[in-house]
């Protein structure tokens, strides 16, 4: 397999087949992500996907496919359409496909279109929502309004296509903590996601965003604050049928929980952690990371 630059991926798709048709994220403005930095977003052409999905048809069976890099989904549809289906023609056993997605990516697939791919074995799409405070999504330069975000997420399950989104505590500072973690939580409300994941912001040099901490414009709440944060986004959100992560190498407090049905026991925890006050309970510094 040929990979260029930057590869990422979900933690849930760990050990699936990572292949690459996109180089760098549609979108990279992000003010937090360092991730494609300086990197100029291109789509591979077939003739290289191809290859590379030819490679791994020797493999033995592969059961899952992850799309890198950052917004697979921007591929316009006859692309997909191509990629999907040589999938499906030489791999072997491929149970499932995922991709990262943003809202403008998504909200350019009419719902006929997502319907196609996922009858072609699009089965997962991750969205980062971050956060549902409408000046935060402009101040972090998300590129998409709540209501947005909402539709987007919508119209994946509504295609019947499993949907992740992730948040990330502390993205609103001190300042905008609260009103961070309660529209957040409004936000997954009203998505209703399969999936969520949420991670803690980690400020990484050659972002705006850590220009903005340096300056001392961004503040980041403390260990306890990020729980309380997290607390509240469990409290406050409504789910049908979810199940809710904080266990990314980035938290404080690693949390699985199926939600609603253990949502009180995963509160009760995360309260108990917070009184206690006892950092020696949370994950400390140095086993923390991107």
């Amino acid at each position: 397999m040929k990979y260029e630059g930057m590869i990422i991926r979900p933690p849930s798709e760990a050990y699936s087949l990572l292949l690459q048709v996109t180089v760098g994220c549609s979108h990279n403005k992000c003010s937090f992500c360092p991730t494609y930095r300086g990197e100029k977003f291109r789509i591979k052409s077939f003739a290289e996907i191809e290859e590379d999905i030819l490679e791994a048809s020797r493999y033995r069976t592969v059961e899952k496919i992850f799309l890198c890099d950052g917004d697979a989904l921007i591929i316009p549809q006859k692309r997909l359409v191509e990629i999907l289906s040589a999938i499906r023609q030489h791999i072997r056993g491929v149970e499932r496909v995922g991709c990262y997605a943003n809202a403008k990516s998504i909200l350019r697939k009419p719902p006929e279109e997502l319907s196609q791919l996922r009858d072609l074995g699009l089965g997962i799409v991750y969205l980062g929502v971050e956060t549902g405070n409408e000046d935060l999504l402009r101040k972090i330069n998300k590129g998409a309004t709540y209501a947005q975000m909402v539709q987007a997420g919508r119209r994946i399950k509504d295609a019947g296509i499993l949907l992740s989104v992730t948040v990330l505590l502390g993205i609103g500072g001190i300042e905008k903590s609260l009103e961070h973690a309660h529209d957040t939580a409004r936000i997954l409300t009203e998505i209703d996601p399969d999936y969520v994941g949420a991670l803690t912001v980690m400020v990484v040099p050659g972002t705006p965003l850590h220009e903005d901490y340096a300056n001392g414009r961004f503040v980041l709440p403390d260990q306890f604050g990020f729980l309380r944060e997290l607390e509240i986004m469990i409290a406050r959100a409504d789910f049908t049928n979810c199940f809710f992560t904080s266990n990314h190498a980035s938290n404080y407090l690693p949390i699985r929980a199926r939600m609603p049905g253990e949502k009180e026991k995963t509160l009760r925890m995360i309260q108990q952690v917070i009184e206690s006050g006892d950092n020696r309970r949370l994950r400390p510094e140095y086993m923390r990371g991107l």
